[in-house]
């Protein structure tokens, strides 16, 4: 699948992201690709995963386009998606058509700058670049810098934004004012009503996560919400 067509495969549809914790029994390429596989087969148009093992597994069971990345934590950084261009080349041998990229006007690695990375991408992979952002700052920079998608991802999980709530619609309202390329939101969509408010503003895509495949985080709410039973409560009920 070429770039181009990857990106426009994406306009007005839902791509769920097929993720999991690290010490969670899901996080495996097995269960990750069973993920994927059912997202699709109940209309998802595209899948969003992470790490290279997780994205071979989902492309052998999936042929929609997968944004691919690679979180990584670099010492003294805080970018971890996908930092550095080897991991973009890791993501892309996987089976990735779009890369998602942090794009945060954050201090980067090796003194890369996002349009360094996009343009490697383009240049030596071949593919797509979804930059993922923060502010309507970033968003301007990675579009002049050649991101092909630009994202709301991590409205809400910056230092810069780390008061403000996700989803970001206020951030998305401004992207789809200022910016030419597709936005996708991404982050904090809750409920289907949520979804069709992005489309309604102007998202070129939605990204849903946790809402669809969080298990773990999801069993958390709901048993906060309840409370632990003591142990008496317990003993009645048996």
């Amino acid at each position: 699948m070429s770039a181009a067509s990857a990106v426009q495969s994406l306009a007005g549809g839902l791509v769920v992201s097929c993720q999991a914790p690290a010490d969670s029994p899901l996080h495996d390429p097995i269960v990750i690709a069973a993920m994927a596989e059912a997202a699709v087969n109940q209309g998802a148009i595209g899948v969003r995963i992470d790490t290279p093992a997780h994205i071979k597994a989902v492309r052998q069971r999936v042929t929609v386009p997968i944004i691919g990345l690679w979180k990584r934590q670099i010492p003294g950084y805080e970018v971890y998606i996908t930092p550095l261009f080897e991991q973009a080349q890791a993501v892309a041998t996987a089976g990735a058509d779009i890369i998602a990229i942090d794009a945060t006007l954050r201090d980067r690695p090796q003194g890369t700058t996002v349009a360094e990375l996009i343009d490697r991408i383009h240049q030596e992979l071949g593919k797509a670049v979804m930059a993922d952002v923060d502010t309507l700052e970033a968003a301007l920079e990675a579009a002049a810098a050649g991101a092909d998608l630009v994202g709301t991802t991590l409205y809400g999980y910056t230092s810069a934004t780390k008061h403000l709530k996700p989803p970001g619609f206020e951030l998305l309202s401004q992207m789809v004012n200022a910016l030419s390329v597709p936005i996708v939101c991404e982050g904090g969509i809750a409920s289907p009503q949520m979804a069709q408010e992005a489309l309604k503003l102007g998202a070129s895509a939605l990204v849903v996560g946790t809402a669809i495949t969080g298990v773990d985080a999801l069993v958390q709410v709901y048993q906060s919400a309840i409370g632990s039973r003591s142990p008496e409560e317990k003993a009645l009920r048996e």
